[in-house]
């Protein structure tokens, strides 16, 4: 008679304690934490002198805040923005300010686009034209103004030119009629620099090979700038048009220089009204809702240029 032989139970599933020294962080882990360590300094910069600036400027344009009120601010919510629907200063600034852009814009991309076309060419001598057309981009605003503001003088160089040829002097800023435009021709003066090297790198990127079969098909120079040089800078354009609306619709050192905002505010532009309205006024929370209608206008009209000139052709 054989005995069966019973299997061994098994043994009871034992928990490994945990010791208790903490465990040694991933190299995953330690790579995001040293990712976050570079990063913070950036983002600490960026969030106490960029967003919280921003998001006070939010909160004071629902206040009627005065540093003249003892009391502080008080909540009105979007009174301030109601009340410019009728402020007529209001839109008389805006409409200066959309012509000012419509005056600088298409000269400041079609001569820095010319101005790119010429530098483009392999001839001797082409830094030394680079850098003379990059200079105006490098000196400030402020220095460029007071320089325009002696050439606009009634002594300075443009009246004296009128003078050669037998014209009467000009007072090119004092005139409702031309202070705009004079202010406008500076402008375009100084946004040629910064746009001209743009252009220039975006001729750069564009393949010769392109050029060499539009050759090869028989096309004239024309043609190759018309169906090669356009569309390869389509996207170079479309960050040109932007960054320039960006950059003219917030105006305010060549005006506060050269004209101030006259003559009869003929040259108010948001951006100087803006300035009127908080320093001189003490209005911040009024003038904090124009920056803000602003900065939407800015991104309605940008984000528009981005959809019809980003579109393929």
């Amino acid at each position: 008679m054989t005995t069966a032989v019973r299997p061994p139970a098994p043994a009871p599933h034992r928990i490994p304690r945990r010791s208790g020294r903490p465990r040694r962080r991933g190299p995953a882990s330690q790579r995001r934490l040293m990712g976050m360590l570079f990063v913070a300094p950036a983002a600490g910069y960026i969030g106490i002198f960029h967003l919280f600036p921003v998001l006070y400027g939010l909160y004071l344009s629902l206040t009627t805040y005065s540093p003249l009120d003892r009391g502080g601010p008080e909540l009105v919510g979007f009174d301030n923005y109601a009340g410019l629907l009728n402020d007529a200063d209001f839109h008389a600034s805006v409409r200066v300010t959309v012509q000012f852009v419509a005056e600088v814009l298409p000269f400041a991309v079609a001569f820095a686009l010319g101005l790119a076309l010429l530098a483009n060419r392999s001839t001797r001598g082409i830094g030394l034209f680079r850098a003379g057309l990059f200079l105006p981009r490098i000196v400030p605003l402020a220095a460029v103004s007071l320089v325009w503001l002696w050439l606009y003088s009634p002594d300075g160089w443009f009246n004296h030119v009128l003078g050669q040829v037998g014209l009467e002097p000009r007072t090119w800023l004092l005139d409702e009629g031309s202070a705009l435009h004079a202010v406008a021709g500076m402008r375009i003066w100084k946004a040629l620099g910064g746009n001209m090297v743009l252009f220039l790198a975006g001729l750069q990127a564009i393949p010769r090979a392109l050029y060499e079969a539009a050759t090869m098909d028989g096309a004239n120079a024309w043609q190759r700038f018309r169906y090669v040089t356009l569309p390869g800078l389509r996207p170079v354009t479309t960050y040109v048009v932007i960054l320039n609306i960006v950059y003219l619709a917030q105006s305010f050192a060549e005006i506060f220089i050269l004209t101030g905002g006259g003559p009869l505010r003929s040259t108010t532009t948001t951006n100087f009204l803006i300035y009127e309205e908080a320093f001189q006024n003490n209005r911040f929370g009024t003038a904090s809702a124009m920056a803000f209608v602003l900065f939407a206008l800015i991104f309605v009209f940008s984000f528009m240029v981005l959809r019809r000139m980003g579109r393929n052709p």
